[in-house]
Formats: C-alpha cells, structure tokens, sequence
C-alpha cells in the first residue's frame, strides 16, 4: 500500500491530456470560426504539437494559423493552445479525426489523442417563402480578389527587366576596364572556425542577460544547425529538432555524449521558443557550453589554413 501511493502522484503529475474543438458547432457556409487543440501537460515534457497546412480536413479549409499560445496552472502543469482560423463552403456534418501530441525520446514514440471533434455546415436561406411580396435590387457583379496567378506574370517581367539591367551594366564596366584585374580567390572558413566566431559575438552581445532570452536562442540554434550544414551537409535551419537529429545520425553520428549535448540544446531552446519557458542563468551558460563544447568535439582537425599553404609555397621557392 506505501509504494502504490508512492507511485500513484508520480504517474499523475505525468498526465497529457490533448482536446480539440470548434468555438460553435455550427455555422453556416462561408462564416468563419476558430479551431483550437488545447494540450496540458507537465512542464517536464517535450511534446511535438499537430500542424495543419492548408485544411482541417477535407471541406474545411485553413484561413490563418496556427496562432500558438501557453501558460502555466497553479499546479505546475503547462498549458498550450494552438488555434486556427477556419471556414467551409459545402454544407454538411462533419465528424474530424482525433488529433494528437507525440513524445519521441530514446526509448520511443509515444502519442496522446483527442476525442472527435464535430462541425455542422448549414446552407443560408437566401429567397423569402413568397417572392411576389417583395422585389430585390439586381446584385451587383462581384469583385474578385486578385490571385497570385494574374500577379505572377508581372512578377517574372519586372524579375526578368531587372536581370536584364544587372547583366548590361555588368557588361559595361567590364568593357571599361583597361587591364583585366587579377581574381582573388578566397578560401572559406572551415565550419567551426565560422561558428566559433558566431559563438563568440553571441557572447559579448549579452542577449540573455538583457532579457533577450528568445532572440539568444535563436541564434545559438542557428549557429548550431549553420555549423550542421558546413560539417555533415545537414541543412537543417529548415528542420525541426526531431527531424535535424535524425538526418545527422543517418550520415553516421553515433548516439554518444556528444549526440547528447546538441539534443539537449536544441530541445531546451524549442521549450523556450515555442513553450514561453523562462530557464535560469546557469541553464543559459551551459547551453553556450554545451554548444561550444559539441563543436570542439566535431570538428575537423586535418584542415589546412590558407597561411600554411602559403608558407609551403614561399619554402618550395
């Protein structure tokens, strides 16, 4: 009895509950209301919400969205919201599929669903029972909005005319010319050398320490997924953390304490841009460390700096 009351807070305080619904559950065609998917959880947890690109699902189109917001209960517990702004043109019920919040980690891929969530699209009764009573005005024909299908054209002329206009006066200066110029070839920076830099310069811009905290994780991950693409050819500034990870395993990255680090400072920077959380100053500095740290591990050590190449050639002479 002492260990199943022991235990039974503890599995509590891990609840995910994930809820979905409509602001009414009728409206008629054309009228817009929001969709919202409500996820509490504990603090603790990093979960991947739902997300809806064009429709909900088929007759019920996406207008904006989704508009992400959280707090925190007097619990503890985390609370996020993701709302949408939703319409429908074709009458009907519909019934949507249960959407869900997922939890990847080591030791696999865990799912929290909704219930299903309903939504009535009623025709509009636009002519009077008897017509003869009263006669309507003849609508006026109705102005459409431009498409970015008659945009388009103009836009490939005015890219096209400007095109044109860079490569005459690229002709014209070079005709002028005298004597042709010799082309400088710089070689570019290895990857950590770049992204050492960057690190540095987050540093003296004291972001987290003015309060910036969001914008400083913003930039430490972009200097981390940069230094991805120039190491391992994972461009993953495109990428979700899930996503980045898995693609740098598969170009051969062992899950080691170096794998652990870049995770950690990834997922703790997607809990303070996405989920509003505040982390300490020391969580800050290790993330900073933790960053540093996983490219002084991954770097390139055989790479050879355009002053040796120099020097050799000045010895070979």
């Amino acid at each position: 009895m002492f260990l199943f009351f022991a235990i039974v807070p503890i599995a509590n305080g891990q609840d995910v509950k994930v809820t979905a619904s409509f602001d009414s559950t009728r409206i008629y065609i054309g009228d817009q209301i929001k969709f919202s998917i409500t996820v509490e959880q504990p603090s603790g947890l990093n979960l991947t919400l739902p997300l809806f690109k064009d429709t909900i699902c088929k007759n019920i189109d996406i207008i904006s969205g989704p508009v992400i917001d959280s707090s925190k209960n007097t619990d503890g517990r985390l609370r996020i919201i993701e709302r949408y702004l939703i319409t429908s043109f074709d009458s009907g019920l519909y019934q949507i599929p249960p959407v869900y919040a997922e939890m990847k980690n080591d030791a696999g891929l865990k799912r929290f669903y909704s219930d299903y969530s309903r939504l009535q699209v009623m025709r509009v009764n636009i002519a009077p029972a008897d017509t003869s009573l009263k006669i309507y005005d003849i609508i006026e024909p109705y102005r459409a909005p431009v498409t970015f299908g008659e945009i388009i054209p103009w836009v490939l002329l005015i890219a096209l005319v400007g095109l044109l206009t860079w490569a005459a006066v690229r002709f014209i200066r070079k005709l002028k010319k005298n004597k042709p110029g010799v082309e400088v070839v710089i070689n570019p920076d290895p990857a950590h050398v770049i992204a050492f830099r960057e690190l540095e310069k987050l540093k003296n811009d004291e972001l987290w320490q003015k309060g910036e905290i969001k914008k400083y994780y913003t930039r430490l991950t972009e200097i981390l997924r940069q230094y991805l693409e120039n190491r391992y050819n994972v461009f993953s500034l495109e990428l979700t953390t899930s996503e980045t990870l898995e693609a740098l395993v598969k170009t051969g990255f062992k899950k080691d304490g170096t794998y652990n680090q870049l995770k950690t400072v990834l997922t703790g920077a997607d809990l303070v841009k996405f989920a509003k959380y505040k982390p300490e100053p020391e969580e800050n500095e290790l993330h900073y460390k933790n960053s540093w740290d996983f490219i002084q591990e991954t770097k390139i050590n055989d790479v050879i700096s355009p002053e040796k190449v120099q020097g050799k050639e000045e010895g070979s002479l």
